[in-house]
């Protein structure tokens, strides 16, 4: 089955439903303190077991349903198949934390190392999406690993300054408005660099 014979609903739910339900999760079990097998464990960390598999099951749907999944995707499961996986373990809430500074330190390190190549990487994953001329493209691919190493960053002093609560509505809200935002503001870049311009 393609993208085209989806419901146009199903694959943002299956990509963004195990974030929303994280959120809605930690919201109503954050005060609770379970005992499992003789150990305490925080709400966050619950949700956090619940996350993975759930996640893990999105993914494999959308793979069932589409045929495939891109390489973004594919790092992300497994990051936070072992950060969540050590969260749990080791019942520290760092560890899912510090998840989101790897995943876009790593974006940024192999965007930035096409770029020393003269590359652009970003093209490789996102050329059907955004036709542009090869500057274009290599301007863009500039911009975004600028912006994925801030999100590192910025991810990093959330976790470490403020409080779970704060953490949580960044990671679900901030940084999806972030990205957003980012691709909203290459509207001038997109049209400047139009595929349709190269002759």
């Amino acid at each position: 089955m393609s993208d085209d014979t989806l419901p146009k609903w199903v694959k943002p739910l299956l990509e963004f439903g195990p974030v929303i339900a994280f959120f809605v999760a930690y919201m109503r079990m954050k005060e609770t303190v379970y005992t499992i097998a003789e150990s305490d464990y925080q709400g966050f960390i619950v949700v956090t077991a619940l996350f993975v598999p759930l996640l893990l099951i999105c993914t494999a749907v959308l793979w069932k349903l589409t045929g495939k999944i891109s390489p973004m995707q594919i790092m992300t499961v497994v990051l936070v198949t072992i950060f969540g996986g050590l969260t749990v373990w080791l019942n520290d809430d760092r560890f899912i934390k510090m998840k989101p500074t790897l995943i876009y330190m790593i974006f940024g390190g192999i965007l930035g190392v096409g770029l020393l190549r003269g590359q652009s990487y970003l093209r490789v994953v996102m050329q059907e999406a955004l036709p542009m001329q090869d500057a274009g493209w290599m301007i863009l691919t500039r911009r975004a690993t600028g912006f994925f190493f801030g999100l590192a960053v910025l991810n990093e002093v959330i976790w470490r300054s403020f409080s779970t609560d704060t953490w949580v509505y960044f990671k679900t809200f901030g940084l999806t408005v972030a990205l957003f935002a980012f691709f909203m503001m290459q509207g001038t870049l997109l049209a400047k660099y139009a595929a349709h311009k190269d002759g």
